[in-house]
């Protein structure tokens, strides 16, 4: 019996599915892309404006289109797909504002969709009319359950209503106007097909360097491990004709969690140009996200050529126009994902941060730094009942300027957990200074007055059990003199380690004493705060009385 997977049956009906290789044949080839490695971004085309707005309970409206697509423009991308005109007058109307106005750069092409119908394509052509720049991109599903159960045509019948609206897109086309074909649910479609269809089009609309054809494969309901969709981006890579002619290009969905790892194994096999959503949206589990997609890039060195230096700004304009929120753990731009709660991950990126890493960034938990895309570490290091010493000092030091010495750290992680545990909840900054302020800077001696001279002579007003006290102690040091004072007042303490720390830079610099001093049961910390290093010094005294 085995006793490694204790697992028991589920009961649920796995049996009415079927792995995708009883489905469709996926085809053997050399296999070249695991050893392949991306080196620059493909050509990124976002979707949001027609395959994401469809998916969309409320659909944008003109002025939502318009703010999506001039923040498009404005991060860098060079080819949007602007909408589906011959779906609704709402986006007809929308590519009829961009053919109107100037709101496309010289440097954008935008893209319209539509499918291989001929009314549906000349109404396309209609909403095109003035545009400098466009690719009309037509599509047709072409899985053997689509064309059974959807389009009820065999495949010869489906390839002659792909020619024929194929032809009619050539005779309705100019100068300015690219082609894109998509054979919908590609990854469920026999690989031989896909081919034949794909050359056919591309001999018709003449694919050349010139003007190339853009060939999208898309993994329009995603069924299976993003291995078998490289193989199969591979495949036709390999076998396309007119190759040189063509963009291939890549539409991943993201049914099984996978889509970004499609994405990336389809560019290893040869993709140069990927759709998609910013932030993933789209039907159902949505389309692969275009701005994590980007991000990976980044973090491995190579340029992904889109400004995501306001990821915020970004995410704020795609939350706005989608109405639809970001997961707080979504990649790069969640709320929590510079973040890091526990104890041992706090402490690792502290010593990051610690080490010089302006040529390389080289910190623990953290692939990028999040101040590139517009963060500051404000939030890299929160802490809770999970977080240890590390975390808290970071905090201190980042948020109050407080350089705690590692004794200090221990003692007052253990003041924090034991209000963490008690709470349940996060702790913020104002709560950790309130906590540190009254474990460590308050003393039942008071100092009204003080003043050095001579080097080593010490005068002091004290307030001692409610009386006015005034001493001058000679000694070595101001430290050592108040010392002496009191203990001449029966108030003795025993400094067994003293720390100093300016608090930030210039003339409004203030100034941090830290000291550990003896008690019955072994050392404790107390600290004091002031304009003044020697005023730091005694108050730090006073407070460990």
């Amino acid at each position: 019996m085995n006793t490694w997977n204790p697992q028991q049956p589920s009961g649920m009906p796995h049996h009415r599915y079927r792995d995708v290789f009883d489905r469709v044949e996926v085809p053997e080839i050399a296999r070249r892309w695991p050893g392949n490695r991306i080196a620059q971004a493909p050509l990124w085309v976002p979707v949001d404006l027609r395959d994401g707005n469809q998916a969309l309970a409320e659909p944008m409206d003109p002025d939502r289109k318009r703010r999506f697509f001039e923040m498009m423009v404005s991060v860098g991308y060079k080819e949007i797909e602007v909408g589906y005109p011959s779906a609704s007058q709402t986006d007809f109307d929308f590519v009829r504002l961009l053919a109107e106005s100037d709101l496309v750069p010289d440097d954008v092409t935008v893209v319209v969709f539509t499918p291989a119908r001929r009314d549906l394509i000349d109404r396309t052509f209609d909403a095109i009319a003035g545009l400098e720049r466009v690719v009309v991109h037509m599509y047709t599903a072409t899985a053997p359950l689509w064309r059974d159960l959807v389009l009820r045509a065999g495949r010869e019948e489906l390839r002659e209503r792909i020619r024929t609206a194929g032809e009619h897109v050539l005779r309705r086309a100019d100068d300015r106007v690219r082609f894109e074909f998509s054979p919908e649910v590609f990854n469920l479609t026999e690989p031989d097909y896909a081919l034949e269809i794909c050359d056919m089009m591309t001999g018709l609309w003449q694919a050349s360097p010139e003007r190339p054809v853009i060939l999208n494969l898309p993994a329009t309901v995603e069924v299976a491990t993003p291995n078998v969709y490289a193989d199969q981006i591979e495949y036709m890579n390999d076998n396309l004709a007119r190759r040189d002619g063509v963009i291939l290009s890549v539409h991943p969905h993201n049914d099984r969690g996978t889509g970004v790892a499609c994405a990336e194994l389809a560019m290893l096999a040869g993709a140069q140009r990927v759709e998609g959503c910013l932030f993933g949206n789209g039907e159902r589990t949505g389309n692969v996200d275009l701005i994590t997609l980007a991000l990976n890039l980044y973090a491995q060195g190579v340029d992904p050529m889109i400004d995501l230096s306001d990821i915020d700004a970004v995410r704020d304009t795609v939350v706005h126009c989608n109405r639809i929120g970001v997961h707080e753990r979504h990649p790069y731009v969640g709320e929590y994902v510079h973040t890091a709660f526990s104890g041992t991950h706090q402490d690792a990126i502290k010593k990051g941060f610690e080490r010089d890493s302006a040529q390389r960034w080289e910190v623990p938990y953290l692939p990028i730094d999040p101040e590139d895309i517009g963060r500051s570490y404000e939030a890299v290091i929160r802490v809770n009942s999970q977080s240890g010493k590390g975390g808290i000092a970071h905090v201190m030091r980042t948020e109050h300027q407080l350089d705690l010495p590692r004794g200090l750290q221990i003692d007052f992680a253990r003041i924090v957990q034991r209000h963490t545990d008690s709470s349940g909840t996060e702790i913020d900054s104002a709560t950790l200074w309130e906590l540190f302020t009254t474990a460590y800077c308050g003393g039942s001696v008071g100092l009204k007055e003080w003043a050095v001279d001579q080097g080593d002579r010490l005068t002091a007003t004290l307030e001692i059990d409610g009386e006015l006290v005034t001493h001058t102690e000679t000694a070595d040091g101001a430290v050592s003199a108040l010392v002496r004072m009191l203990e001449a007042h029966g108030r003795r303490v025993e400094i067994v380690n003293l720390v100093q720390q300016s608090m930030g830079a210039g003339s409004s610099a203030r100034a941090a004493t830290y000291v550990e001093y003896r008690t019955p049961s072994g050392t404790a910390w107390a600290a004091g705060i002031d304009d003044s290093v020697v005023a730091s010094s005694l108050s730090a005294v006073l407070n460990a009385v």
